[in-house]
């Protein structure tokens, strides 16, 4: 199928494969060709998909796979914040391709849960490109046909939600939803209302939660995000605000 359309529309360029290693590392290396930005990376299939913290992200077709490829998007210490625009841009897209946004919510730092599972995978990635310049790749997949199994999460799809559609139709909301939300997030000037927009959507907040990094674990009260995008941790009434960690929810 011709995805060039909807992306033009939408004012990227794009291309598309059948069968890739990984969107991701295609679009990295676009940028490090000299490629420009706003430059989709999409695939049917990947035989080397990944997530977040390296963890492995099976690709098999009839799902969404898209990379897009960005030049100076955000200032490099705010780079992170891109997860949170990419987050609201697949909200937004489950929510045009048919979705009840009453069974929609959002988990940091990047996910999007239907019923509090999870149907998206968001991955951010970057290079430093000449003249000073900062590349970042946004991959995103959003589960459509099918869910993997034997996942940290719960995880579904839009089939087994009840919405019967195909890549091709939700990568056209996939890529208007892309243009109107980093429009609002005007190269890091907007993430206030990135922020607020997430937050009106969050799953948990006020609630007990368990953060994990790879080192420890902090249980305490999900007390929203600062003005950054980093989660605020409340420990008996000590603020700690975290930059890094998977998120699991808790009955207080």
């Amino acid at each position: 199928m011709d995805f060039s359309a909807a992306a033009q529309r939408s004012g990227f360029t794009i291309e598309n494969h059948q069968t890739i290693g990984s969107t991701n590392d295609r679009a990295l290396d676009y940028l490090r060709t000299g490629g420009a930005s706003r430059h989709f990376v999409i695939a049917d299939e990947q035989t080397g998909g990944r997530g977040r913290l390296g963890r492995v992200w099976v690709s098999k077709p009839g799902n969404l796979y898209a990379s897009l490829a960005l030049i100076d998007p955000a200032p490099q210490a705010h780079a992170f914040q891109l997860g949170f625009v990419a987050a609201m841009v697949v909200y937004d897209t489950l929510r045009a391709a048919g979705l009840d946004g009453a069974h929609l919510s959002l988990k940091w730092p990047n996910d999007v849960l239907v019923e509090g599972k999870k149907i998206s995978g968001i991955l951010l990635e970057g290079l430093s490109l000449p003249g000073g310049h900062q590349g970042v790749v946004i991959g995103c997949g959003i589960n459509i046909a099918h869910h993997p199994s034997d996942t940290l999460y719960p995880v579904t799809d839009l089939k087994s939600a009840g919405v019967i559609t195909s890549p091709f139709e939700v990568f056209g909301h996939f890529s208007a939803s892309f243009e109107k939300w980093l429009a609002v997030y005007r190269g890091g000037e907007g993430f206030g209302d990135i922020r607020e927009h997430w937050l009106s959507f969050a799953h948990g907040v006020g609630g007990l939660i368990v953060v994990k990094d790879r080192k420890e674990k902090k249980v305490g009260i999900f007390a929203g995000l600062d003005r950054e995008g980093r989660l605020l941790l409340d420990q008996n009434g000590q603020i700690e605000p975290v930059i890094v960690g998977d998120v699991f929810f808790r009955d207080s």
